[in-house]
């Protein structure tokens, strides 16, 4: 009589439970979406602000999968340009829809929201997610160095008009749109010479972790490029009902303009790279969590603003680089921020709980900004 064979243990990597269940949370998400554009036509109001913004979050999480399927597939080269140009696709359309819509204010502090909610809020979170239980993480400090450097040039272009505008009053009104073109131009192409930085001339850089392509659902090519068809037409109907409901919600709350950018819209916009950030982060791959957050915000600095400047102009809008004193001084806090964190290549728990903070403090304050 034979013996059975010992269970073997360790032979085979578990499940990533984590990654399964938030998969599922944002399928189910997805029903969402029916709900808040039927509400378009009971209610209109705050509700279906808040249902659109809630169905915009797994719209945007299933774009982004499927376009870092259809990236992955293409290689290195092509695959890195697409996730680069369409990393902030959700972002990029919420704000072509409120443009159109003539909400300049709010582009402008979303804006100014991506971008701290990326450097602090996507990024704190992950620090001290991925710290807890551990004493230190590290990550390849030069990278994110590299990314804090060209955040700290788009602030720099972000603060010459508010500047320009102080120092020489009303005259100055009427040069500040050719003034934010022609900044927008050098800032796209600094962005253009930055992707063939990190996938060309120094991609090794980047290249400290692997990415997680087990992770990613099993797909076929068509499949991809389906999904991220119908998730980018479901972005922009949900975009449309949103910016409709902008007004009423900011006379039921009493909200701002400029926190509903800063804050309501960004963190929508901001929930897809917060959860990657967070999961890379709890897998102790930090690398990928900060490139993830200074990624984005060079993206939204650096490709989203100045595009968005210059599509102001057919779309008969008036949108400039010209950004409140308060918001200039927001984004050059979270810049400083995130650049004093990612300085020594190491981080733990309660560098994530100051950039928190630092968050929720510049929320405070454009909660109270008229």
């Amino acid at each position: 009589m034979s013996t059975p064979a010992p269970a073997t243990t360790g032979s085979a990597p578990a499940p990533d439970k984590t990654w399964l269940n938030a998969d599922r949370i944002f399928l189910v998400g997805l029903l969402i979406v029916p709900l808040a554009y039927a509400s378009k036509f009971f209610s209109g109001g705050a509700l279906t602000f808040a249902l659109c913004a809630l169905a915009l979050v797994p719209l945007a999480r299933w774009m982004g999968t499927a376009t870092e399927v259809i990236a992955h597939r293409l290689g290195s080269g092509l695959g890195g340009l697409m996730n680069a140009s369409f990393g902030n696709a959700a972002e990029l359309i919420i704000a072509i829809v409120a443009l159109r819509a003539g909400h300049v204010d709010v582009v402008k502090a979303s804006i100014t929201g991506a971008i701290l909610g990326n450097l602090l809020l996507v990024l704190g979170a992950a620090v001290l997610a991925g710290g807890i239980g551990r004493e230190k993480q590290t990550f390849n400090a030069t990278a994110a160095l590299s990314g804090s450097g060209l955040m700290f040039l788009a602030v720099t272009a972000m603060s010459i008009p508010d500047l320009f505008h102080v120092a020489r009053g009303e005259a100055a009104v009427e040069v500040l749109r050719p003034m934010s073109i022609g900044i927008s131009v050098v800032l796209l192409i600094i962005y253009a010479l930055s992707l063939v930085f990190a996938l060309r001339t120094h991609k090794h850089l980047y290249a400290g972790e692997d990415d997680d392509s087990d992770d990613m659902p099993p797909w076929s090519q068509k499949k991809a490029i389906f999904v991220l068809l119908a998730t980018t037409i479901g972005v922009v109907v949900m975009a449309e009902v949103l910016v409709g409901a902008i007004e009423p919600t900011i006379e039921k709350f009493g909200w701002t303009h400029t926190f509903i950018g800063v804050v309501v819209i960004a963190i929508v916009g901001n929930a897809a790279e917060h959860s990657t950030a967070v999961m890379m982060a709890l897998k102790n791959k930090m690398d990928l969590a900060f490139n993830i957050a200074f990624e984005s915000s060079k993206q939204i600095a650096l490709f989203v603003a100045p595009l968005l400047v210059l599509l102001s102009v057919p779309l008969g809008q008036n949108l400039t680089l010209e950004f409140s004193h308060m918001e200039v001084v927001g984004m050059a806090v979270g810049v400083g921020a995130a650049t004093l964190i990612g300085i020594d290549g190491e981080s733990n728990w309660l560098e994530g709980v100051m950039l928190l903070g630092v968050y929720a403090i510049l929320a405070v304050a454009f909660f109270f900004i008229p």
